[in-house]
């Protein structure tokens, strides 16, 4: 009878155990299925349009776009995203393409990862990186990872970057190599 009691005390002992290393993993559910971390509305396969008084500025081209709500709004896209921007006469200025991006509509900044790349249509410059942030209140990009800028006349490489959102002033920081391209060369 003296055994059946350990082992009931046993069984309790590890019960109680059991319930309490529980704890942590209801309030990791709990933080999961919050309001805030659950997307509100989400699109596939998504064409955006943007324009002003009749004009189009810009075209968002994404596989998917999540949006997120809450105290600090957000919009995501977990797949890449393929943006254009317009000039008043509907020409094409430049564009953003990215492996994945999160925008926050509150603090207007952009954050691109995973092969970055910004073209110039009229200039026919081309950046090239890994993580590029937009802050559009500023209107200033900056990376802070390894650059790559093309230009028709040659190639710049740094570690980092900050530049006007224009891309016409720039400084690149640890210029690693700066290579002249010949005109007979690309032919």
């Amino acid at each position: 009878m003296k055994g059946t009691y350990i082992l009931k005390s046993i069984f309790a002992f590890i019960m109680a155990g059991v319930l309490f290393s529980c704890e942590n993993s209801m309030e990791t559910v709990r933080k999961i299925s919050s309001v805030d971390t659950l997307a509100m509305a989400t699109a596939d396969s998504v064409e955006f349009f943007h324009s002003d008084s009749g004009r189009l500025q810009m075209k968002l081209i994404t596989p998917i776009m999540l949006k997120f709500g809450g105290d600090n709004p957000y919009t995501e896209f977990p797949e890449g995203f393929e943006v254009f921007f317009f000039d008043t006469t509907g020409q094409k200025v430049s564009k953003i393409v990215a492996g994945y991006g999160i925008n926050y509509e509150s603090k207007k900044v952009l954050e691109a990862r995973h092969n970055v790349v910004i073209y110039n249509f009229r200039t026919h410059e081309q950046l090239n990186t890994e993580n590029l942030i937009w802050n559009k209140k500023k209107k200033e990009i900056f990376s802070p990872t390894f650059v790559k800028i093309t230009t028709p006349d040659k190639v710049v490489f740094g570690d980092s970057l900050h530049a006007t959102e224009s891309f016409d002033k720039r400084t690149i920081y640890g210029v690693r190599a700066t290579i002249e391209v010949e005109e007979d060369s690309l032919q």
